[in-house]
């Protein structure tokens, strides 16, 4: 008989669920844990939630639990049941009938733990937990699997990723999270069906990615294997599209755009956010629609060459993220990372004002980072963050960006009319602040003079 040991849980958690298996059992019904949490405690990883799987039918669970259920899964035989700061899915034991739109069953019918089990995705998922003596139930193998760090479907793969195409994407993140190996039935039904990933939403698609890129140790396992299953290509073909683009040697020793975008996700420690996340996979999406190969204008040395890729990445990443149904917040911020992060270059040569400018950025921390790993799996060079990097910490007692010293109302009073020449003057004035050369309101009625 093998038991969990939930040790390092969080005790106020396991108490809450425990109370509510408990009243589940006094009312005469079967109650396990079920799914992530009995997979995660497993592997000694935190727990952040507690599913409960129950014989108990929706109705009777709302009977139990008065007032502190809300029925957003009814339907499918799912309660959510409240309990002070926590709440609890409450699944009843249920077999499915065929899947509509790759996503829900036509219909459920109640029945046993065993045949529960059965419909689940994966066998790593689909194991339960008596939640008084701890002892492992398993009836689909999915002990051994994760012994052997192995990401099976659960009976027949194809008709498992067949009734919710988004378990292909699953699969992928669970392999690169837990760093376990798609066991090869699994992997040929996801080559087989990646084409239909598309009849996902593309909310949930966006959010299985994004995971994926912030949770993964290695970013890259999964991007590959997303490249070499089709998936990629179904809901980012600009991604794709960095593969096998070639980079001058003595810039990016390291390979094609691929592989540097590959090696950069990879450099960060997870969990990673997404702003920077995206940020790295993104910041040379613009490179394959400017590819050249030609002669610089002043020197006359030919290779290959980007121009202007990171405008034109500005651009394609709007409209990636947009496509995806990405919140705005976080497509202008990947975008401002993307529109910068070449600019560290030229940094010893910029005004002060412009150089405080950059500092100033929202998102200034991401775009350094992200920088330092363009450095790092480039050439090396770190000489232009280095700089940048010094700069922003002899400001770290001041802000980059003061408020200005002279506002458009300070100007109207002084007699200025609003309109294009006054937005002129502003910038102007500010740059002349940024820049140290000016500090009174009098030293700004002298320069306008």
């Amino acid at each position: 008989m093998i038991k969990l040991s939930f040790i390092g849980l969080n005790q106020a958690l396991l108490e809450a669920a425990c109370a509510i298996a408990r009243k589940l059992a006094v009312a005469g019904h079967t109650v396990f844990f079920a799914g992530g949490c009995v997979r995660d405690a497993l592997r000694s990883r935190p727990v952040k939630d507690i599913d409960i799987a129950t014989s108990a039918r929706p109705e009777e669970v709302e009977d139990l639990f008065k007032g502190r259920t809300v029925s957003v899964g009814k339907a499918f035989g799912v309660m959510v049941v409240l309990s002070g700061e926590y709440q609890f899915d409450v699944a009843t034991f249920r077999n499915d009938g065929a899947y509509i739109n790759g996503r829900h069953p036509e219909q459920i019918h109640f029945s046993s733990a065993k045949e529960d089990a059965q419909r689940r995705d994966f066998t790593i998922n689909g194991i339960f937990c008596d939640p008084f003596s701890h002892e492992i139930i398993d009836y689909v193998g999915g002990l051994a699997d994760i012994e052997r760090g192995i990401i099976r479907a659960i009976g027949s793969a194809h008709d498992r990723l067949e009734e919710d195409h988004l378990r292909m994407l699953r699969a992928v993140r669970f392999a690169a999270v837990m760093e376990f190996s798609i066991e090869e039935q699994t992997w040929q039904a996801i080559c087989a069906l990646a084409t239909k990933i598309s009849r996902v939403s593309v909310e949930r698609i966006a959010n299985e990615f994004v995971r994926t890129l912030c949770e993964a140790s290695q970013p890259s396992i999964a991007l590959n294997m997303l490249l070499e299953s089709g998936l990629l290509a179904e809901f980012l073909p600009e991604v794709v599209a960095l593969h096998g683009v070639e980079q001058p040697p003595q810039f990016h020793p390291e390979g094609d755009v691929w592989t540097h975008t590959c090696m950069m996700l990879d450099g960060v420690e997870a969990p990673r956010d997404p702003v920077l996340a995206l940020g790295i996979l993104f910041h040379d999406i613009g490179k394959p629609a400017t590819y050249s190969y030609q002669a610089h204008p002043k020197t006359g040395e030919k290779r290959i060459r980007f121009m202007c890729h990171a405008d034109k990445g500005v651009k394609m990443t709007g409209g990636i993220m947009s496509r995806l149904k990405l919140p705005s917040s976080l497509i202008v911020a990947v975008q401002e990372l993307v529109g910068h992060h070449m600019r560290f270059i030229d940094a010893r040569k910029m005004r002060r004002s412009t150089l405080r400018r950059l500092l100033g950025l929202d998102n200034i921390h991401s775009l350094l980072e992200l920088n330092r790993q363009d450095c790092l799996c480039g050439n090396g060079d770190l000489s232009g963050w280095e700089f940048v990097v010094d700069q922003f910490k002899a400001l770290k007692d001041e802000p980059a960006l003061p408020p200005p010293l002279v506002t458009g109302k300070i100007l109207i009073e002084w007699g200025f009319k609003p309109g294009p020449k006054m937005g002129r003057l502003l910038k102007t004035l500010y740059d002349a602040q940024l820049e140290g050369q000016l500090t009174t309101l009098e030293e700004a009625r002298e320069m306008l003079r």
